[in-house]
């Protein structure tokens, strides 16, 4: 089923879903599914799972590294499926302009349209670790837009090289990213915010924001985006702080502000332990006000972990 008929079927309700990070090569599927074992009592309608950029690494040959491009997650769909099928739940691909071609998303795409998989988050994706802004892959998409015309261009039976008249054409739900706070290569909100309209008008079904730690700067972006004419879903994506440094490596990674208070009280911890009890706690009444807001859905990113999420989910839902 498509997330925004999930939605459509709650009828004001807030749902929950989350998002994992497929397990790196030599992993067993069973760690993750360890951590999907204790969400699934709050009854999600679909899961995410990402996807993760190509990377180098160097090998020793006899004294020389040899650099070699690979990629250490691998699998997106596979786990898709594997979760699909064992928990009876929606999954959501993450499909990515870096990293893969046109045709390369195109065989995804049917890979997806076999597998019974309705729904696929169309993002553009970050820079390679080596590089320090992003560039397209040869042969690939540059913005997300594009990826988004593709995605819906097979909806209606069009593909890279031919069009196909067939009864049984992908229908694929798309969803999109948003930034309450911007995108770090925007130079400001309401260009930002063009773009994401550009990618509604394109046919993107719902959005899901970046992270954000301060719910007013959720209900000011959704309140411009609704002004520029946004009317699809716009659903929140929250993470619990759980460890220190998070202080200093999500606001540099993400480009979120904190707020203040939660930077004061993540401080006066002296364990992660505590800095983890915060983090939940803060968590819990951001989703409170959110659901009390009517958001259609609480997206928590779980980074694999489940603990913190469930601890969080256990006080709202």
């Amino acid at each position: 089923m498509k997330v925004t008929d999930h939605i459509k079927k709650a009828k004001g309700k807030t749902l929950f879903s989350f998002e994992i990070i497929p397990p790196v090569k030599g992993k067993s599927i069973q760690e993750l599914y360890n951590n999907i074992d204790p969400l699934m009592e709050f009854k999600p309608p679909f899961i995410d799972v990402t996807t993760s950029r190509e990377e180098y690494v160097y090998i020793d040959r006899d004294g020389l590294l040899d650099k070699k491009l690979t990629r250490m997650r691998p699998g997106t769909l596979g786990i898709c499926a594997s979760i699909k099928h064992k928990y009876d739940v929606d999954t959501v691909p993450h499909v990515l302009c870096g990293g893969f071609t046109k045709e390369e998303t195109e065989y995804l795409l049917v890979d997806c349209h076999y597998l019974g998989i309705d729904n696929v988050m169309a993002l553009r994706g970050d820079a390679m670790k080596e590089e320090k802004y992003f560039a397209p892959t040869r042969g690939g998409h540059q913005y997300a837009s594009e990826l988004v015309k593709q995605i819906q261009d097979i909806n209606c039976g069009n593909y890279l090289h031919e069009v196909i008249e067939t009864d049984n054409c992908a229908n694929f739900c798309i969803g999109v990213a948003g930034y309450p706070e911007k995108h770090m290569e925007a130079p400001s909100l309401k260009s930002d915010l063009k773009r994401l309209k550009e990618k509604v008008d394109l046919g993107a079904d719902y959005v899901v924001t970046q992270m954000f730690f301060d719910n007013q700067k959720f209900f000011a972006f959704v309140k411009a985006a609704r002004e520029m004419g946004i009317n699809i879903p716009i659903i929140p994506g929250i993470k619990p702080i759980a460890v220190k440094r998070h202080l200093q490596l999500l606001p540099q990674v993400f480009r979120v502000d904190i707020p203040q208070d939660l930077v004061d009280a993540v401080d006066a911890c002296k364990t992660n332990k505590e800095v983890r009890k915060v983090g939940v706690e803060w968590c819990i009444q951001q989703s409170k006000e959110l659901k009390e807001a009517g958001v259609p859905v609480l997206h928590y990113y779980s980074m694999g972990k489940s603990d913190n999420i469930k601890a969080v989910a256990k006080e709202v839902f």
